[in-house]
Parts: structure tokens; sequence; C-alpha cells
């Protein structure tokens, strides 16, 4: 039986029987906020951290195969196989740069895009509309930001196995020889969540996964061809490069390659664009989840 069939006709608003518009609990979270009622032992975002963490531990075998594998494929074909025909001779896509580098320390800030995309879209929408696991949440003291709080911590960490399985293969590769080469790791980390926190929000909005074709085919596909993951964004028109600079996964690839590449390469960057690039990133990870907390509260509370 559904859950809105157990819904008694008589339901008021705000009341635990109510079903909210789009599913989940139409309990007032301001109640909730304020309400007697104690926090679940080890806290709130804790402890559905622990949640998506459980989940994890069922599947993580199938994630390590596919962590390791992407950053052979992709260097590999990418790297050494496209780079061998751009590096000929003398001559290389940017000066002083093997191809195979250039690539490998744009790719690391790829992945955790993609990381970031694949771990807020589906599983976000999967909790509210298929599996009801976010009503089942809120009918315990946990909150609304406890849940995006929660499952933004696990994608931390998804995002941290991730950058640092990409950046280790690199290593074994060859494919970066730099000592920040670890440091591109939490660069890539916080790029990931500059996706991670707006993806969040849309996927709270939606009505049907048609909308991740859209965002797959419309954002992350344009996103990963142009923003200096391949090639310099210099080589592109006019009209793409300022595309290219609006998108968060610009400005990781210039954080990841500068650290990869290390301090004698000629895509080291001044310390203020170091910051420029740090606090652009910060503020899309920051009002996105301003977005999310808003998103996931309107869907799931009235």
């Amino acid at each position: 039986m559904s859950r809105a069939d157990e819904q008694s006709p008589t339901a008021q608003p705000g009341s635990p029987g109510e079903v909210a518009p789009g599913g989940g609990s139409a309990v007032d979270d301001t109640r909730r906020e304020a309400g007697p009622a104690p926090r679940p032992a080890g806290g709130g975002w804790q402890a559905v951290f622990g949640y998506w963490f459980a989940v994890y531990k069922r599947i993580w075998r199938s994630t390590v195969i596919s962590s390791f594998l992407a950053p052979l494929l992709y260097l590999a074909g990418m790297g050494y196989g496209l780079g061998a025909l751009i590096d000929a001779g003398d001559r290389t896509a940017v000066p002083g740069v093997p191809y195979v580098a250039f690539v490998a320390s744009g790719l690391v800030a790829a992945q955790a895009m993609m990381t970031a995309s694949a771990e807020t879209t589906y599983n976000v929408f999967g909790a509210i509309k298929w599996l009801h696991t976010y009503d089942a949440m809120l009918v315990t003291p946990l909150r609304v930001v406890d849940l995006v709080r929660g499952h933004l911590v696990y994608v931390l960490m998804r995002l941290t196995l991730v950058a640092g399985v990409f950046v280790g293969v690199a290593l074994a590769l060859r494919a970066m020889d730099s000592a920040l080469a670890l440091a591109a790791v939490p660069a890539a980390v916080l790029g990931g969540l500059a996706f991670a926190t707006p993806i969040y929000a849309f996927s709270a909005t939606i009505d049907s996964e048609q909308g991740f074709n859209v965002l797959q085919r419309f954002i992350i596909m344009p996103l990963f061809l142009f923003s200096g993951t391949f090639f310099p964004l210099t080589q592109l028109p006019v009209a793409l490069q300022v595309f290219g600079w609006i998108s968060p996964l610009t400005h990781t690839v210039a954080l990841t390659r500068a650290l990869g590449l290390g301090a004698d390469s000629a895509l080291w960057l001044e310390p203020w664009r170091f910051v420029v690039h740090v606090a652009y990133l910060a503020l899309w990870a920051g009002v996105g989840y301003l977005l999310a907390v808003r998103a996931l509260r309107r869907r799931m509370v009235v």
C-alpha cells in the first residue's frame, strides 16, 4: 500500500499523515527544528551519512573497478594514444608540457565533475520519488538540512576516493610527476562540490528523471568538452571562451593542472589566480548548498 493510500482523509495540513505535493511528509519543518523531539544518536547529518555509507559498502567493489579503469582508459586513449600524434618531434600542445600530462591533470577535475553528477542525480531523485527514503528519514527528528548535509558529506567522501585513485594512477604512469600532484586531490574535490550542490538542488525540483537527460546532454557533456580539459581554452572562439570561464570545471582544471604539473610548468598560477579560482568554486558550492536545502524543503515539507 502506498503512502498516499495510507493517508487519513481527515489529515490536516502539516500533520504527519499528510503527503506533501511531489512526495514527502508534510511536517512543518519549523516545528521540527524547534520541537522537543530528541536528535538521533550520533547526530543529524552523521546519521544520514551513515545510511549512504552503508549503501556504498554494498556496491564498493564495482566502483573501485570503475575508478581504476576510467583513468587507465582515458590516459591510454587520450593521453598516450592521441598524445603520440600531437607531440610529434619537438612540437607539443602546450610548450614544454607533454600532452599526456596536460590531459591527465585536466581529467582528474573532469572525473570529479562526473562523480558529483552521478551521486546527486538519481540517488537524490530516487530517495524522493521512488524509494521514499527521505520520507522515512523525515518522520524521525532528522531535519531537511540534515538530509542535505549528510548526503553531501558522503559525496565528499566519494570525490576524495575518485580523485585520489585518479592521481595515484597518473603518478604511477608518470603522467604526473610534480611534488604537488597530491594537492590536486582537494582541488578536484572542491570542484566536484561546486557541481554537486547545484545538481542536488536541480534533482530536488524535477518531477521526471527525463530532466537528467537534458542535464547530461546540454550541460555536463559540453562542459566536459569546452572547459580546457583536452585543449587550451584560448583555442576556442571568444563566445565559447566566455562559456568556458563561467563553467566551474574550467576553474577546477586550472587548479589541478597547475598543481599536477608543478611550479616549473608554463601553466603554473600566480597566488592571486589560485585565490580567484578557489573563491569562484567555493561560491558555486555555497550558493548551491543553500539552493539545495531550499529546494528539498519545498519538495518534502509544507
